[in-house]
């Protein structure tokens, strides 16, 4: 039988099986069919696409030439948006499913969709050691442009397809944030278009309030048309020590401990269960044991917590140097863990040699895809949450995310938060380092009930004057939400600027319990 039959006759009795079974019974409870099927093919077209394109606007030097022109063009949609009558709240015309959250937002539906094609690189500053970029540029797109100009930027979020816009309108975080602090504290200057459709720049300096209330408002104040960024050198490699640890104290102490130190250039932690962990401190160097260097971004190679796993399960420390580029994206490839309940198979070895090339999914598809029965089997078994909190209640903390939902493994990533005025700060006068602890996953607690569960764990993480990631689904009332959130700044910009009848509330834009 020639290959052309044996592929013809494959797809027959996949259809034949599809019928039997019901389409639906198959995306909820064989969804690595369709995803491998389907969904990893498109996720190669759509990064060829974008990869030309960023290609030949670098070629032809039209970022900058257009960034004005296109932002001329929101202006006119605001004015438009006014001349109406202002009738209904604007939001920015992007289709919620490409977004990385997994948060479902009707309000597109309802509101003014002003559009927004701003996705370029405009300019490397190397005397200021700051690029401008346009708020749609993923993260996986700047490192590409930047780290062959020897540049990269001090916070890089994992995952390709984060954008600047949401990680400085929501949050980002890295390993490395315990030096710099969030991805908001490496921004040096935003550019806005108003609801009266101005253009404004603001910075430390340059309409400060503005510029310390922008982060963590999702788009609440105006929408972001460039930002401006602090580039650091780049080096070839990342130095990563290995350490695992066991005993929830010694875990929390080590962890502490090297978080504090400024002379580790990365550090992380993966928690494996409430006992065992392993810690790893990474720093950035231009040499390297050829015999150790491990090119964990190969599409080929073990996942990289699977891969930090055995250390664990041999209980030893190690070494290695891994390519830069390939760390700051190292759980790339799996989406931190999430791809193991998506395609239960991915890490064996033969589908990464055979098909790893196409991994891992777009998020945006598998959104655009997974169908109401999917989301509501997710919203109700599964779990996506960072919780930002004091690293002093670090142990507390673990117990509880093991109480309430006993999901791993758990992210540990370290990060400094300084005193600026706006939504998120210490309770303190002073600088204090905090801890994101994120938990990606299926509850394995018995009797877990979404909202119960994560009202829980949002009363707790109040009560240790912590923040919730505002990506993620949110069951807090109004008045817990302005408890963990300082508005003050915030509610003052918003009378200022004639915001309330242009853009909704932060609260009623992210809240279960407010959104449409």
């Amino acid at each position: 039988m020639s290959p052309v039959w044996s592929l013809g006759a494959g797809l027959l009795l996949l259809l034949l099986w599809v019928r039997h079974r019901g389409l639906e019974a198959v995306l909820v409870h064989h969804r690595w069919v369709f995803v491998c099927l389907f969904l990893l093919p498109l996720s190669i077209l759509f990064d060829v696409y974008y990869q030309l394109r960023a290609w030949a606007v670098w070629r032809l030097h039209s970022a900058p030439r257009q960034h004005a022109q296109r932002v001329r063009y929101i202006q006119a949609q605001v004015r438009e948006w006014k001349n109406e009558g202002s009738k209904r709240y604007m939001c920015t015309g992007r289709p919620g499913w490409l977004a990385v959250s997994l948060r479902v937002g009707k309000y597109k539906k309802i509101h003014k969709n002003i559009m927004i094609n701003l996705m370029d690189v405009l300019e490397v500053d190397s005397e200021r050691q700051i690029v401008r970029v346009e708020p749609l540029v993923t993260m996986g797109q700047l490192t590409a442009y930047l780290n062959p100009m020897g540049w990269t930027i001090p916070v890089v979020p994992e995952l390709d397809d984060l954008t600047v816009g949401g990680l400085i309108m929501g949050t980002g975080i890295e390993s490395s944030s315990h030096i710099y602090g969030l991805f908001q504290h490496t921004c040096v200057a935003y550019e806005l278009v108003l609801a009266d459709g101005s253009l404004v720049r603001c910075s430390p300096t340059e309409n400060s309030d503005l510029f310390y209330a922008v982060p963590w408002s999702c788009g609440t104040l105006g929408f972001l048309v460039a930002a401006e960024i602090k580039m650091i050198p780049a080096k070839k490699y990342v130095k990563i020590h290995y350490q695992p640890v066991r005993g929830l104290q010694k875990i929390c102490e080590k962890f502490t401990e090297e978080s504090m130190k400024k002379e580790n250039s990365f550090v992380e932690g993966l928690v494996y269960s409430l006992e065992e962990a392993v810690i790893m401190t990474g720093v950035l160097t231009d040499e390297a044991e050829q015999s150790k260097i491990n090119r964990i971004g190969n599409y080929y190679k073990p996942w990289f917590f699977k891969h930090v796993e055995k250390y664990l399960k041999a209980d030893r420390t190690g070494i290695e140097y891994i390519p830069s580029r390939h760390y700051y994206h190292r759980h790339t490839r799996s989406i931190f863990w999430e791809l193991q309940d998506i395609i239960p198979f991915g890490n064996n070895p033969v589908f990464r040699y055979l098909f790893g090339w196409m991994v891992p999914p777009k998020i945006s598809l598998l959104k655009l895809t997974q169908g109401e029965a999917i989301r509501k089997l997710y919203e109700q078994h599964h779990v996506v949450q960072d919780m930002l909190v004091p690293m002093k209640s670090l142990e507390k903390s673990i117990q509880t995310f093991h109480a309430d939902l006993n999901v791993y493994p758990l992210w540990l990533c370290p990060f400094i938060l300084p005193n600026n005025p706006g939504m998120v700060h210490p309770k303190g006068d002073e600088a204090e380092l905090y801890v994101d602890i994120g938990a990606y996953g299926e509850p394995k607690r018995k009797q877990f009930e979404a909202r119960a569960s994560m009202r829980q764990m949002e009363k707790f993480v109040r009560s240790v004057h912590g923040f919730q990631m505002l990506y993620a689904d949110c069951y807090m009332t109004r008045e817990e939400f302005w408890d963990m959130f300082d508005g003050s700044l915030y509610h003052k910009l918003r009378e200022q600027m004639n915001c309330k009848d242009a853009f909704p509330e932060v609260y009623d834009k992210i809240c279960k319990a407010a959104r449409h």
